[in-house]
């Protein structure tokens, strides 16, 4: 099969996934995209929003059309790290003889919901660090390995609500995209009403397995991304640091931190999966406009001054997507 062909069939079982989703997801098209790119891309989602938005149920839908193994953890300030990842117990077998056995946390699935992740301290959020970046967990010198594939989709309530923790900058950078779940409109809100205050309620079906999202994640990686493109996505995280010389004035005036090298990365492999949804095998400065948001949102920590002044991060991304040109390849 060429790699049209299989381009052509991602964006065929791309649609049909969110197809599924939309059966039981009224609207949300773009925060379904997002975090379907996110999976794809072999990387983990923040959904962002106030309660009652669907985030939770979005997530138990994605993981039942997607037909892995599916966690929750319902993140509260008295939950602890080893309520995620596990600990060794002290257990006695038939004979009597005691040892020390590992009990693994619900962080050991395939897709874990992180639900209301911000309502844990950051002590108990940092137990997610590990797992995140390595698939694997470390407890007593002992090495556990996550199977394969592994996604964590945490949702969070906005940082002025009551008893929310602001995630730390390292625990935010693993995240691959951040999406902002906005409210419905009329219509929509009409839907979800129908939808649920009736005796029948829609269900999705399984579309595919573990085995062909690995699959499938492999192959968004071969995605060609030419020089010029890697280096207009370079530019672009380095515009959002302070000081540099691709910063624009609003950078320099309102950013506190800029993006990490992990924003580049995730503006390249969001802007793959993007390219084989429009049936190409090569990326364009168009697809990596698209997810810029998403990628780096996370990652561009404002001052003080932008919160007095009503600036956000989006805007501050919004202005450098204006003020950096595209094509700007140095030899």
């Amino acid at each position: 099969m060429s790699v049209e062909e299989q381009a052509a069939e991602f964006r065929s079982v791309f649609d049909k996934l969110q197809n599924e989703i939309g059966r039981v997801i009224v609207g949300s098209t773009g925060t379904v995209e997002a975090v379907l790119t996110c999976i794809f891309a072999g990387g983990h989602c923040l959904l962002e929003g106030v309660p009652g938005l669907g985030k939770t149920l979005l997530v138990k839908t994605i993981s039942e059309a997607l037909d892995l193994n599916f966690s929750r953890i319902q993140f509260t300030p008295d939950l602890m790290p080893a309520d995620i990842i596990g600990t060794n117990m002290l257990v006695e077998d038939e004979k009597g003889h005691r040892q020390m056995e590992f009990r693994a946390g619900p962080i050991f699935a395939n897709i874990v919901l992180a639900d209301e992740i911000n309502r844990a301290t950051p002590k108990t959020q940092s137990a997610l660090l590990e797992a995140m970046q390595e698939h694997t967990v470390s407890i007593a010198r002992t090495t556990h390995v996550l199977e394969e594939p592994f996604c964590v989709l945490a949702t969070q309530n906005p940082i002025e609500m009551d008893g929310t923790y602001p995630l730390p900058e390292a625990q935010l950078d693993r995240f691959l995209l951040k999406v902002a779940v906005d409210f419905p409109t009329r219509e929509e809100l009409t839907q979800i009403v129908d939808r649920t205050t009736t005796r029948d309620m829609p269900s999705g079906n399984i579309v595919m397995d573990g085995k062909g999202i690995m699959e499938w994640q492999g192959f968004v990686r071969d995605v060609v991304a030419a020089p010029q493109i890697t280096d207009y996505a370079v530019r672009l995280v380095l515009a959002t640091q302070p000081g540099s010389e691709y910063a624009t004035d609003a950078v320099n005036k309102y950013v506190r931190f800029g993006s990490s090298p992990r924003g580049a990365q995730s503006l390249l492999l969001s802007a793959k999966v993007q390219a084989l949804r429009a049936g190409r095998y090569n990326v364009s400065f168009a697809d990596i406009q698209y997810g810029a948001l998403h990628a780096l949102r996370h990652r561009v920590l404002v001052n003080f001054e932008a919160d007095a002044e009503g600036i956000t991060s989006d805007q501050l991304i919004q202005g450098i997507l204006d003020g950096v040109k595209t094509a700007e390849l140095v030899a």
